[in-house]
This record gives structure tokens, sequence and C-alpha cells, in this order.
């Protein structure tokens, strides 16, 4: 027993420290604010009675999708889901927080690299995250736009 026991410690140890040293590696290559937002992520999942949804797909295989609910032209409710990587999330979290209270036309003048400046930067291989975030974004709110102008249960006014 004691000899499996020691084992078990041995390989908590080790998980413990491999760790440790994947997060000195995020924290060198990512600011804190991408880092809390991939750990503690806003407004995550589904959103069933959504004016508008959106999807965008990216060339890394990551997709994210994006809902909106707007009223009287205000985004007041925006949340998304994500099978990307942790820049993903980030991305997705901050920018479904950023909008929330802003009109329609100005969140489609929203950019990556706003997003991207809201996160305190992004490591250049990750930068399509944000690209990613905000033409889901966009999509949504284009589909919020048709649903409305179609008059099928879109924008309430």
């Amino acid at each position: 027993m004691t000899d499996e026991n020691s084992m078990k410690d041995e390989l908590d140890e080790l998980v413990e420290n491999m760790i440790r040293i994947m997060e000195t590696e995020d924290a060198k290559a990512y600011s804190e604010d991408v880092i809390s937002e991939f750990r503690n992520p806003s407004n995550v999942g589904r959103m069933a009675d959504a004016d508008g949804e959106g999807v965008a797909d990216g060339l890394c295989k990551d997709t994210m999708e994006m809902w909106v609910k707007v009223r009287d032209g205000l985004i007041v409710d925006c949340t998304f889901f994500t099978d990307g990587c942790g820049a993903t999330i980030a991305c997705g979290s901050r920018l479904t927080r950023f909008v929330k209270g802003l009109s329609t036309d100005e969140a489609m003048r929203v950019r990556p690299r706003d997003l991207v400046s809201l996160l305190n930067g992004l490591p250049p291989d990750h930068e399509h995250c944000a690209a990613l975030a905000i033409i889901a974004l966009k999509n949504a709110l284009r589909d919020c736009e048709a649903r409305r102008s179609a008059g099928a249960g879109g924008v309430r006014r």
C-alpha cells in the first residue's frame, strides 16, 4: 500500500508541476484579460428566444455561434458558444459583454482589432479568434434585421 500511495503522491506532484509550467507559459503568451475570460467566461450558451443568431467557421476549424436580443435598436443580451481554443472562448466572452447596450449600428462597426484591444492583446497566431467572434456577431445582427424585415418574430419595437 505504501508504494501505491507513494506513486500516487509522485504522480499528483508531477501533474501539479505540469500545470504550473503550462500556466507560466500561458501567462507569457496571453494577457491577464485573456486568461481571465477563458477561465471564467460570461454569456455562454444558446439563447432560446433570440432575435437573431449567427455562425462563423474559422480556417482553424473553430466554430463560433452567437445569439442576440435587440430592443429599440439596442442590444440587450448576447450569448455565444464555441468549440474553439481558449483565445476563441475569451473573444466570445469579452465581445458579448462589450456589445450589451450598444446600438446595432455601433456593434456592426466593431472590428477584430477593437476586440484584440479590449483583451489587451492576443498572440499574432490567435488574432483570427477575434475575427471569428466579430463575424458571428455580425451574422447574428444581420439575421435579426432579416427577421425584423420579414416580420417573422424579429425585433419587437
